[in-house]
């Protein structure tokens, strides 16, 4: 069994071990386990029922760490991405007017878009197409969208008020049980106490227990509504599949999945010095996005927490597999999981948002042609409450600006076209 282990993953040539590999896979999914809870609850508010959000989180998780344990062979574990599920959410069921269901077929046919780049020399094109600036104007947009979900599901803030502390939305028991849960959450990661966001929504849904915050009922006695659980497997809907909001949406979520796994897999397979293992593992990644809509949650991604299995010594797909098979056991715990409430999980949000938004550091402040495209990405995504006009705006601007300052040439032909399909978006959305 070792010597197979060894032949396939090729843990000699990686210089690892099975036991280091295995090691490493367990302490990268306690790092990122507290997915299970974020994503359920921000898919639920797309009408999703809870414990079915649970089982799609689950299953595309089990998923996308397997095909990337066996395709990829490397240490990189695929989950639903956040800010991609807020997208999901917030931008195509809540502003678009989609079903959860019509969301689901578009990221399926995301994925295939995705599938076709990660399998084609197209990924080179694209990633080519797209200035820095706006890449990284997409990570810091995404995390102001996040720490504002965030700052909202704790009652900090309220959507439509300048106030801060919000309490007639949700109660002071409500606003003290995030803000002491945040505390914890904080010096826990300023820390670095392996498995601090797990901590965090256990400490946090034990104080929202003290507080009375939680509904024991839920549990229905330790029993799973099996009906319910797999409601939205296969739900996909392609009744909207020739409308303009459909493509759109296509076409929002599939810049999003390419540029942000682009990034986070060549940072990873760096990482451990094994950049030949990007392309298989990008197609691996595109194959889980794919399959996500199937499983019904928004797509899988890199996960930014893989870096924890791998400063444990993961270098191979088995700590994948390891962290895929623990997600599979996971789902003898939806009835607990059922009772994270949203103060539990607010904290996270914040900090997870907050992180991203030190990538604004990576821009050249001093163009502005280059600059200002990025800043109202990053300003509107938030306060439009859509990732896709967000987007649409900085994509728009950022050729009409080279173009105005003599610059026309330093734009990519691919580049027009996205702005061009953007522009003609805010069109139909006007005289619609």
């Amino acid at each position: 069994m070792v010597n197979w282990l060894d032949r396939f993953f090729g843990l000699q040539t990686n210089g690892t071990t099975m036991k280091r590999e295995m090691s490493a896979g367990l302490i990268g999914f306690f790092t990122v386990v507290y997915i299970i809870a974020v994503n359920s609850l921000i898919l639920s508010e797309a009408g999703m029922p809870i414990e079915a959000a649970i089982v799609a989180t689950i299953g595309a998780s089990v998923f996308g760490c397997l095909v990337m344990g066996f395709l990829g062979n490397a240490p990189i574990m695929l989950v639903p991405g956040m800010g991609i599920n807020a997208l999901f959410s917030y931008t195509m069921v809540q502003s678009m007017g989609l079903t959860w269901q019509e969301a689901l077929a578009v990221v399926f046919v995301s994925g295939v878009i995705f599938v076709a780049v990660a399998f084609t020399r197209f990924s080179k094109l694209l990633n080519a197409a797209v200035p820095h600036s706006l890449k990284e104007a997409i990570t810091v947009g995404l995390g102001l969208f996040l720490m504002l979900l965030g700052l909202e599901k704790g009652g900090i803030v309220e959507r439509g008020t300048a106030s801060i502390l919000a309490l007639g939305s949700l109660g002071e028991a409500h606003v003290l049980a995030t803000v002491l849960t945040f505390i914890v959450a904080i010096i826990l990661f300023a820390r670095n106490v392996p498995g601090n966001f797990l901590i965090t929504i256990v400490a946090g849904t034990a104080i929202a227990s003290f507080f009375g915050l939680i509904d024991f009922s839920q549990m229905n006695g330790g029993s799973i509504d099996v009906a319910e659980a797999f409601s939205v497997f296969g739900a996909l809907s392609f009744d909207s599949f020739w409308s303009m909001t459909f493509w759109i949406a296509v076409f929002s979520l599939t810049m999003v999945l390419v540029f942000e796994n682009i990034g986070l897999v060549h940072g990873q397979v760096n990482f451990i010095e094994r950049p030949e293992k990007f392309n298989r593992a990008f197609k691996a990644t595109s194959l889980s996005a794919m399959a996500s809509g199937i499983f019904g949650t928004s797509p899988t991604v890199a996960s930014v927490e893989s870096a924890s299995g791998m400063v444990a010594g993961g270098r191979t797909g088995l700590t994948a597999i390891t962290a895929g098979l623990l997600f599979m056991v996971s789902v003898f715990f939806i009835p607990v999981i059922k009772l994270i409430p949203d103060s539990a999980i607010a904290p996270i949000l914040i900090i997870i948002g907050g992180l991203m938004l030190q990538n604004i550091r990576n821009l050249d402040m001093q163009d502005l042609s280059e600059s200002f495209p990025a800043l109202l990405i990053i300003a509107l995504i938030p306060f439009t409450y859509s990732i896709a006009d967000g987007i649409g705006i900085g994509f728009i601007l950022y050729p009409i600006l080279k173009i105005a300052i003599g610059k026309a040439r330093e734009v990519s032909v691919t580049l027009y076209v996205i702005a061009a399909m953007f522009l003609m978006n805010f069109i139909f959305q006007v005289v619609g």
